[in-house]
């Protein structure tokens, strides 16, 4: 090593905690994880850390915001046991599910962009043969009709949770109202861009949660900057881990 645990300044439990904004407690805990090497005892049986617990630490603490608290301890774990190739999977993992979740955003705005040609180019469905609860309800039939489907594939998206009609309590006929409207064509349109029902479903969750297309704009924004919050976290946990590996070799 090129530090070793025994050498360099001694540590109390309080100085590495101070150092970094922790209680003593913390830091014996994270020593009990894995996420610290362990520490020598002196001869009062106190525990003594060492500039390389400090480094430890400071890459622990640098790759939570990118990786979560729990990969961030496994790739720790893995680093003090010697298996530095588990802790670069681990890495790559979080990568992945990075890229996922920017092919995610990719989607729902190549979506809402298809949206918004269908919203000029499509007439509104007609409304159903009864009245439904709102004036821009309608019905499976004329909904189906509207996209060129068939009413059979709009059940299944609703089987699948996609879509949410409810039902007109004098017939138990299916009624969409412009809620559930928007779903069955954001649902269409990402259909027709190859994506599979399970792929669609975080999705819909989107836009349900932001409360419709409209208010999805600036939510679509703020996952933009949550992404590169992460990408640029993951660069500087990745700086503070070299450090670390480094300083262990």
């Amino acid at each position: 090593m090129g530090q070793n645990l025994q050498s360099g300044s001694r540590l109390r439990p309080v100085d590495l905690a101070r150092g970094h904004g922790l209680s003593t407690q913390a830091v014996r805990n994270y020593e009990e994880a894995g996420i610290l090497p362990a520490s020598s005892r002196g001869p009062n049986g106190y525990r003594t850390y060492t500039p390389l617990h400090a480094r430890a630490l400071r890459a622990f603490l640098a790759l939570v915001p990118g990786h979560g608290h729990r990969t961030a301890a496994s790739i720790m774990r893995a680093v003090n046991e010697g298996a530095p190739e588990e802790a670069f999977r681990l890495i790559d993992q979080s990568h992945g599910r990075l890229l996922d979740d920017r092919r995610t955003l990719q989607a729902v705005e190549h979506a809402l962009r298809g949206l918004e040609r269908t919203a000029v180019a499509e007439p509104a469905p007609a409304p159903g043969p009864t009245a439904g609860s709102g004036p821009g309800d309608t019905f499976i039939g004329p909904l189906a009709e509207t996209l060129g489907i068939r009413p059979a594939t709009l059940r299944k998206w609703e089987r699948a949770g996609l879509v949410r009609p409810h039902r007109d309590p004098s017939t138990g006929y299916r009624v969409y109202d412009e809620a559930a409207v928007r779903d069955v064509r954001l649902v269409h349109q990402l259909r027709r861009g190859g994506y599979l029902l399970e792929q669609v479903a975080p999705l819909i969750t989107q836009v349900r949660e932001a409360g419709g297309l409209e208010p999805l704009a600036a939510t679509l924004r703020e996952w933009h900057g949550r992404l590169s919050g992460r990408g640029r976290a993951m660069l500087s946990g990745a700086a503070e881990l070299e450090a670390y590996l480094r300083e262990r070799a």
